[in-house]
């Protein structure tokens, strides 16, 4: 039953990253917004879910994962309820960024409470956990484009549901509370700060989800502003990413048992910069489904797997450390799109270029990846 709520409060997760993305075209069309605006409002998101990731793992530690999880879907619920009734620019930057909030506290707090009952095998169950939030994520640009045309905004309602349901789920689960054995205690804090593979997992989290967020949010105008039409743009995002993220987390998942994290991530990153390239520089429809699928097939170890790789290392104070990393992600959001928005400005066609990050983000990250191996083995033996 706790790996059941997980599992569900990372599907409401996946709906929810893509709902930004998945509405984008919708709201700049009702409040006649440019893409430098759509940006604001990703950076909003993305501030709440860095305020949220770098708050919530010493209270997770400390108080539990169950405190931690119902007040994340807590504010998902109300956040959810509230954004179809957005009268202009400033609510809907307001409702994204207690969104945010939200989801930051439901991604530490699952992967942390999978991370400690599956010790022996983090890497593959977390990848497993993590093909649910592709799940969602696919469910999400999918219900919009094929069952709600022309109101999408009815999926925030029916996620909301589904997030009390979670809500639920989680009060009669039975989550161990904290036992102190991986508790954070301030005393600690410059120890676990000071060390470099730290630093090292967060720089290379922070590039991985400027790109993986990049797709969520700005695929279906960037191909809307190709010439391909809206339902087909947000299957493209749901059929092709997010179906790649979910099959390529299936894939993996077994593999992990044999091959090393590391490993895994490196190629990873290598096919990213190579698949991201390609969605870009192609118009033609067929090839776009094609190299999306495969940027999710790309992408999908790498974000449990960088968890795992956490876990592996920090045998205490786990949240934190993993709150840490997951926080240098939402900061890479947050500084990916302003400039994004900021490239493309009135033009969304100018998308096609600004987007052009995620493969030269993709190329640091294998350099990244290579210079991190040899940190982590040495953090290991002296844990």
């Amino acid at each position: 039953m706790i790996i059941t709520a997980a599992i569900l409060a990372i599907f409401v997760y996946g709906m929810i990253a893509a709902m930004l993305g998945t509405l984008l075209p919708a709201l700049s069309q009702t409040f006649h917004l440019t893409p430098e605006q759509n940006g604001y409002i990703a950076l909003a998101q993305a501030l709440g879910l860095t305020i949220a990731s770098v708050s919530v793992g010493p209270l997770i530690d400390n108080k539990g994962k169950k405190v931690g999880l119902l007040l994340g879907l807590g504010l998902v619920a109300v956040s959810l309820f509230a954004l179809p009734n957005a009268s202009g620019y400033g609510i809907i930057i307001a409702c994204f960024f207690a969104l945010g909030i939200g989801g930051g506290i439901i991604v530490t707090g699952a992967n942390t409470l999978v991370s400690d009952v599956g010790e022996d095998r983090r890497a593959t169950l977390m990848n497993f956990l993590n093909l649910f939030f592709g799940l969602g994520g696919l469910a999400t640009p999918f219900i919009a484009g094929n069952l709600l045309k022309g109101d999408p905004y009815t999926l925030c309602y029916l996620t909301a549901v589904l997030t009390v349901i979670t809500f639920g789920a989680h009060v009669i689960a039975p989550i161990p509370p904290p036992t102190g054995e991986r508790s954070f205690k301030f005393s600690e804090a410059g120890e676990l700060v000071g060390r470099g593979a730290l630093w090292l997992l967060a720089f290379f989290m922070f590039l991985y989800v400027a790109c993986e967020v990049g797709v969520w949010n700005w695929l279906p105008r960037h191909l809307q502003a190709q010439g391909i039409p809206e339902t087909e743009s947000l299957n493209i995002l749901s059929l092709g990413f997010a179906l790649g993220l979910l099959i390529g987390r299936m894939v993996v998942a077994p593999i992990l048992i044999k091959i090393k994290p590391e490993t895994v991530t490196l190629w990873a990153a290598a096919l990213m910069a190579v698949t991201t390239f390609a969605m870009l520089r192609t118009t033609e429809t067929t090839m776009v489904w094609v190299a999306v699928f495969c940027a999710g097939l790309a992408m999908a170890p790498v974000f449990p797997t960088t968890l795992a790789m956490v876990g592996n290392t920090f045998v205490k104070a786990t949240a934190t450390a993993m709150g840490i990393v997951i926080t240098s992600g939402w900061i890479g959001l947050m500084v990916s799109s302003p400039i994004i928005g900021g490239i493309a400005g009135d033009d969304p066609k100018r998308l096609q270029v600004a987007l052009l990050i995620l493969p030269i983000f993709s190329v640091i990250m294998i350099v990244l990846n290579l210079i991190l191996r040899p940190v982590l083995a040495k953090a290991r033996t002296t844990a």
